[in-house]
This record gives C-alpha cells, structure tokens and sequence, in this order.
C-alpha cells in the first residue's frame, strides 16, 4: 500500500461528502462534519489550510471510520 500523501482541504471535505458526511459547524478555519452509522456518530475536524499533512490526515481517516483503501476510492 502506498504511503498516504498530503491532501488539500477541499480534496478531504469532497471526499468526506462522497462518504456520507455532513458539514454541522465552523469555528474559525475549522470545520466538523458529522455521519450517523448504525454504530453510532462519526465526527472529524477538518482545518481549511492549504495542505493538510500526513499525521492529521490519517487521524481523520480513523475518525470517519473509513479505511486508507475506502478513502482513497471516493
């Protein structure tokens, strides 16, 4: 599996959509989307910078309760 690779904001909101996932809140460059899932609620932050890095772009792809695999097909 290749590493992931910085994204810009947009390209991880659009994704996040194709998922399911709504936008609920802003505060500041910050914005939360949430999912309903038979298990639950899913929430992740995503900050509207130019590129979003490795580190915190993986955290997001946990918090949506998405694998690498599912996230890079949307």
């Amino acid at each position: 599996m290749p590493p992931v690779s910085p994204l810009p904001w947009r390209e991880i909101v659009r994704k996040l959509n194709a998922a399911g996932f709504v936008e609920v809140d802003q505060r500041g460059s910050h914005i939360k989307f949430a999912r309903e899932t038979a298990a639950g609620r899913r929430v992740t932050v995503v900050p509207r910078h130019r590129e979003v890095g490795v580190g915190l772009l993986r955290a997001i792809i946990r918090q949506a309760g998405l694998t690498r695999d599912e996230f890079e097909r949307l």
